[in-house]
């Protein structure tokens, strides 16, 4: 028993003293798996070694998890470097293969770098460019003499700068970014991009064009793969005729989709109209969009610029033919005229606004009447169960008003307590300047008038009955004509009940006009806007020339007998302010952005 413990425990430390070596043995080195023919210059030096490849098949070059094949290559065995030419390929793994007419690495700082005709290839696209860095400790590639990436279900980007990270499948590019596809083109000056699910995150400054559309964003997402986008700074939307903006902005092309959240602004530059809210959602095949939460739509004129609220805003119709609808608790504001009602309807092609109450309320309860359709236009209010405006089109002026079934018209007397009141079944006005100055009231009507004479003092007080009443303004004197009088009387005011001075069915409702834009949202409910989550903030990556990197050039310079550090020679950027103060590595500013392809002697 004691014999077997020692021996398990022999063979422990045996396990963990291999284990530690394993640890501390030094990166193996290059490898020449397969050479044709080798050949050795003493012009070049002792430890230069050059290989050719033969009819049988290229030089294999193997070193810690790569293989590389070329038609010629030279092997520095102090700084154990290699230069490859001709036809190079260099494979890692099942993932990665790069092409290229030259390239040189080092098996101490794991760098290669390829020049000539460079193709990367992974899984989901492939790479192109002229130079390209690889530091194969962290898995990186790198350009920065512009470059261009093919996948085929996103379509082709290129840049000036490019970084590729192997291990997340994501590039990230930088300057005179484009993303051409058959459906749009994105152009911005930096994109990160992720080969595998096609999600292209923007940052800064960046459009999508399309054919029918036009996105414009400083911050936003794209999935390339299914045409969906999401814009969270300064972002906007052109459809034809209609511009979206709003803090939080989604797009799905595939559907002609588009919807905006928090400080919405939809512009109509057809029909000048302009659509406020935060929330809304358009579809350009439908024509339509809705807007909801503090919902206002402008309808821009020369003179005087009409404001409709309401709980629901929808616009439908293509932009010839467009039309407005808002429902539920609906007001409009003009500064000579004011309403309110359930549901607005407005036609921008005729000229034609309704103002409806819904059947379903018209019941002659306390809330149906809350509804019921009201204008406020000089110090008059008219009422019924339904209202047409018609508007001029062209003059942007109102032309006539229609009330139907129980119009009720009433206006404070001038200087009195006392409402003058007109009833009947319809009511039909007439507009000049966008004021009224002629009013028919037309079957059952009846008349409760305060008339003054040419001082203002109470004549009396006329009420009447007639098949129709004509009235006329005439500066601050209104003309009544009673027509087909049924019956009808002037009462002095002392001789006339108070309880008879109002019609029944009399509703004023003053307090409730409008005065102000800022007055149609004076009963909404308190508004609570979503916090917009957005995405995640950019973080500017490390350095692609890292101090770890720098650390093993130092390491190879070490080695290197020459003036110039092969290692250093070719670096993406000059090191002037690197921490690392070696000698070698401050040789590389005499060698930067010499050209990198060599004809070997």
């Amino acid at each position: 028993m004691t014999l077997h413990l020692t021996l398990r425990f022999i063979l422990l430390i045996i396990c963990c003293f291999s284990t530690a070596l394993s640890y501390a043995q030094p990166p193996k080195k290059i490898f020449i798996e397969y050479s044709g023919f080798t050949v050795r210059d003493s012009l070049k030096g002792e430890n230069v070694t050059t290989f050719v490849r033969s009819n049988q098949g290229q030089i294999h070059i193997v070193h810690e998890g790569i293989d590389m094949w070329c038609d010629k290559a030279l092997y520095y065995q102090n700084e154990d470097f290699i230069e490859a030419y001709s036809n190079v390929r260099m494979k890692q793994g099942d993932t990665i293969n790069m092409t290229s007419d030259y390239l040189e690495y080092s098996g101490i700082t794991q760098l290669a770098i390829a020049a000539g005709k460079v193709v990367l290839t992974e899984p989901k696209s492939t790479l192109t460019t002229d130079t390209l860095y690889f530091n194969r400790f962290t898995q990186q590639a790198f350009y920065n003499s512009k470059g261009k990436v093919v996948r085929d279900s996103s379509g082709t980007i290129t840049s000036q700068i490019g970084r590729y990270y192997m291990n997340q499948s994501k590039y990230r590019f930088l300057k005179d970014v484009v993303l051409v596809n058959p459906e749009y083109t994105l152009e911005t000056n930096q994109l990160d991009f992720y080969s595998e699910n096609g999600h292209a995150y923007m940052y800064g400054p960046s459009t999508i064009i399309g054919e029918a559309s036009k996105v414009y964003s400083e911050r936003g997402f794209y999935d390339t793969n299914n045409d969906i986008g999401h814009f969270i700074k300064n972002s906007k939307i052109d459809y034809d005729n209609l511009q979206i903006e709003g803090d939080s902005l989604y797009f799905d092309r595939n559907r002609s989709f588009a919807s905006a959240d928090n400080n919405i602004t939809i512009t109509d530059t057809v029909n000048k109209t302009i659509i406020k809210g935060h929330h809304g959602e358009v579809f350009r095949d439908k024509d339509s969009l809705f807007i909801t939460k503090r919902a206002l739509v402008i309808t821009i004129q020369e003179n005087d610029s009409l404001y409709i609220h309401a709980d629901k805003l929808m616009v439908t119709g293509d932009p010839q033919h467009r039309i407005t609808r808002a429902y539920y608790n609906a007001k409009m504001f003009k500064s000579d005229m004011s309403g309110k009602a359930d549901s607005i309807h407005a036609n921008h092609e005729s000229g034609l606004t309704q103002l409806i109450n819904l059947k379903r309320f018209n019941t002659g309860d306390a809330f149906s009447i809350k509804r019921k359709p009201l204008i406020w236009n000089l110090g008059n209010q008219m009422s019924g169960d339904s209202i047409h405006l018609i508007s001029n089109v062209e003059k942007e002026e109102v032309d006539s008003l229609k009330v139907f079934n129980n119009a009720f018209l009433i206006s404070k007397d001038s200087l009195g307590n006392g409402f003058n009141q007109i009833k009947g079944q319809r009511l039909i006005g007439l507009f000049e300047n966008n004021e009224l100055y002629n009013v028919d009231i037309i079957k059952n009507a009846e008349i409760i008038f305060y008339s003054r004479d040419d001082n203002d003092t109470l004549v009396g007080i006329n009420k009447s009955k007639s098949g129709s009443i004509n009235l006329q303004f005439d500066g601050p004197y209104k003309i009544i004509t009673l027509i087909k009088q049924v019956d009808g009387k002037i009462y002095p005011e002392s001789q006339f009940p108070k309880n008879a001075r109002l019609f029944r069915g009399f509703d004023w409702r003053g307090d409730e006009q409008p005065k102000s834009v800022e007055d149609l949202f004076s009963d909404d409910p308190p508004l609570i806007l979503p916090i917009i989550k957005g995405l995640e903030p950019y973080i500017e990556d490390e350095k692609f020339i890292d101090e770890a990197l720098l650390k093993r050039i130092e390491e190879a310079g070490k080695k290197d007998k020459d003036e110039v550090n092969k290692a250093a020679r070719q670096l993406p950027k000059p090191l002037s302010t690197s921490k690392t103060k070696a000698k070698s590595i401050q040789k590389v500013n005499r060698t930067f952005n010499k050209p990198l392809i060599k004809k070997d002697n």
